[in-house]
């Protein structure tokens, strides 16, 4: 299981739907007096009321997920090294062939040809993978797909011999809270293990594990190990991926959250179509909560929906005719409550067509069309990383796009969208670390010249300095700091 900071522990739960008000309550039935109606059982089949037969069609296709990175000892020896390997040969003392790093989790089986689903977090940084199944067969498995903004990942079977059971990805936009649910995994690595408990909430979207967050929350014990496991339904269907639970002590309090099948289904449909990478439609819009006092000033009875803040130039968003201050209340009649609903909502309709956006503008509604496709690279990234003695040294520089602000989530002012230098990763201890420099910050100036390119930063770093004036873009902040050289 991955461990967020203070309380927050990655192991997993299910998506919701945000039902309005008025549709809940329809249903909600008139209040009676509670009777007292227990009885004592009057047939065998009362007593024997399980769920084992449904335990028995699902568990087959909960498989246990191994990953491993191995580093290879490095083919530059020292001259102690190489000493004593003429002693000792290559698996001598101090000598190691490689070192290994481990992980446990769970997966799930969703087509006949071995593709597994899993936690991408379970399988980050691994290179070689197996998985077991519940008949106690073990097999090596490939990393086909990576996506680590909804930490999800699809492996394959390598070579497999038959008699795997998929499972059926259920609809998780019916899902109700108290709807029971069973989630299945490996807990603490101790083997296949069912527990059972109800849907406790929907929607939850500040669980802070992904880059898109629409959990379904559920009371079913969820430990480590159980990431990648399965939450099921009693229709047998898979309507989440175990994915990260709230703790304070490392184990269940009876808070695990789920990713909602309807996102998985988008991540294997992508992997089944031979993608390596999932591509997600850009509105091209900057998004902000609606606030009580935002919903007052606009004739909400209630905050809802999202603030259109500002927008790209050429962006969908801009040629739909959305304009800054408009208010989106729901995605193709799917009401959204918070920037990462919309989030979630705008990713699962894929990258082709268009989609309907219910917008207030003033007081009145309106259905807004939007093209659908991927943010454009508007230019070649350029990748450079900084190798020479700068406050740059260790950091990797990408040509700012459209693209790439959408693949890092950046919030950058609209001016900043077709020129510029982005930082995409530092690495840990490196002068730039020390420097401060962190992922997403915008390279303004370096000694006074602008930074339009990478070519730019790499022809100011290749000289050295006695003093450098470094000036960046930081949550729309502008930094400046001086070094010595």
């Amino acid at each position: 299981m991955r461990r967020p900071t203070t309380s927050l522990l990655l192991a997993a739960l299910l998506l919701g739907v945000a039902r309005p008000a008025a549709a809940q309550a329809e249903s909600v039935p008139p209040y009676r007096a509670l009777q007292d109606n227990r009885a004592i059982p009057e047939s065998k089949a009362q007593v024997q009321l399980s769920f084992a037969p449904l335990v028995k069609r699902a568990a087959p296709s909960v498989v246990n997920v191994y990953g491993t990175h191995v580093e290879k000892r490095a083919a530059n020896r020292g001259a102690m090294d190489e000493f004593l390997r003429r002693f000792f040969g290559d698996a001598g003392p101090n000598l190691p062939q490689e070192r290994a790093q481990r992980s446990l989790g769970s997966g799930v089986i969703v087509d006949a040809s071995g593709l597994i689903v899993t936690n991408n977090h379970v399988i980050e940084n691994m290179n070689e993978v197996k998985v077991a199944l519940n008949d106690r067969r073990e097999f090596e498995a490939q990393i086909i797909l990576r996506d680590p903004r909804t930490d999800l990942a699809i492996l394959k079977i390598k070579s497999p011999s038959g008699g795997l059971v998929p499972m059926e990805i259920g609809d998780s936009e019916h899902l109700q809270v108290g709807d029971f649910v069973i989630a299945i995994g490996n807990p603490f690595g101790v083997g296949q293990t069912v527990t059972q408990g109800i849907v406790s909430a929907l929607a939850r979207t500040q669980v802070g594990s992904a880059d898109y967050q629409f959990f379904i929350q559920t009371d079913a014990a969820i430990n480590p190990g159980n990431s990648g496991g399965a939450l099921v339904d009693l229709n047998g269907g898979l309507v989440g991926i175990n994915t990260a639970i709230y703790s304070q002590s490392g184990g269940s309090h009876g808070i695990g959250f789920a990713i909602p099948a309807s996102m998985v289904r988008a991540v294997v449909e992508t992997a089944k179509g031979g993608a390596r990478t999932v591509r997600r439609p850009w509105l091209g819009a900057r998004l902000q909560h609606v606030t009580p006092d935002i919903a007052d000033s606009v004739g909400l009875d209630h905050p809802t929906g999202v603030l259109v803040a500002s927008m790209q130039p050429k962006s969908p968003a801009e040629e739909a005719g959305l304009k800054r201050g408009d208010v989106i209340l729901a995605v193709d009649g799917q009401t959204v409550d918070d920037p990462e609903a919309f989030g979630y909502r705008f990713a699962l309709k894929g990258i082709k067509g268009e989609t309907k956006l219910t917008v207030l503008r003033g007081a009145t509604r309106t259905t807004v069309p939007v093209r659908l496709g991927p943010a454009p690279e508007t230019r070649p990234r350029d990748t450079l990383k900084v190798k020479t003695r700068s406050p740059f040294l260790g950091a990797t520089a990408v040509n700012l796009s459209p693209a790439v602000a959408e693949d890092l989530q950046l919030d950058l002012p609209a001016q900043a969208q077709g020129d510029g230098v982005i930082i995409a990763e530092v690495e840990g201890g490196s002068l730039a670390n020390r420097a401060g420099l962190q992922k997403g910050d915008l390279l303004v100036a370096v000694n006074g010249a602008p930074v339009t390119s990478t070519k730019d930063l790499e022809r100011m770093t290749r000289a050295p300095a006695s003093m450098w004036e470094v000036t960046i873009n930081r949550g729309g902040q502008q930094l400046t700091s001086v070094f010595g050289g």
